[in-house]
């Protein structure tokens, strides 16, 4: 085992409302969000989370059919970056170059996106 799923995030229009959805829908509860993100969790905190990110001019996924595919990304929280990202590069990931300090993001084989994530504490 590389990590542990941590966060599946979904790009949407308005985070906000969508967590609120999914929060009613889930019997979860809201504990993060702004104008561009939103979190929910299960009950006593329990992961993963599910996460919205805003994405301007977003278009919906066309189901079913692939001319506008589901839009969704792992974040799989790891220990060491730099050991997580030699191992998932091992296994077929290819890196995009992008990330921070506290993130880096991946595609998989088949070219989905994924982040390996080390938060801060």
């Amino acid at each position: 085992m590389i990590g542990t799923l941590d966060v599946v995030v979904f790009d949407c229009p308005d985070p906000d409302r969508l967590a609120d959805f999914y929060a009613e829908v889930l019997g979860m509860r809201k504990f993060a969000d702004d104008p561009s993100w939103a979190e929910i969790v299960g009950p006593d905190g329990a992961r993963p989370i599910l996460a919205f990110q805003r994405v301007d001019d977003y278009t919906a996924p066309q189901w079913p059919g692939q001319i506008v595919p589901q839009q969704l990304h792992l974040d799989v929280k790891v220990d060491d970056l730099d050991v997580a990202e030699k191992a998932v590069l091992a296994l077929g990931a290819t890196s995009t170059g992008s990330g921070q300090s506290t993130f880096r993001v991946y595609l998989d084989p088949a070219g989905h996106p994924f982040c390996l994530i080390r938060p801060s504490d």
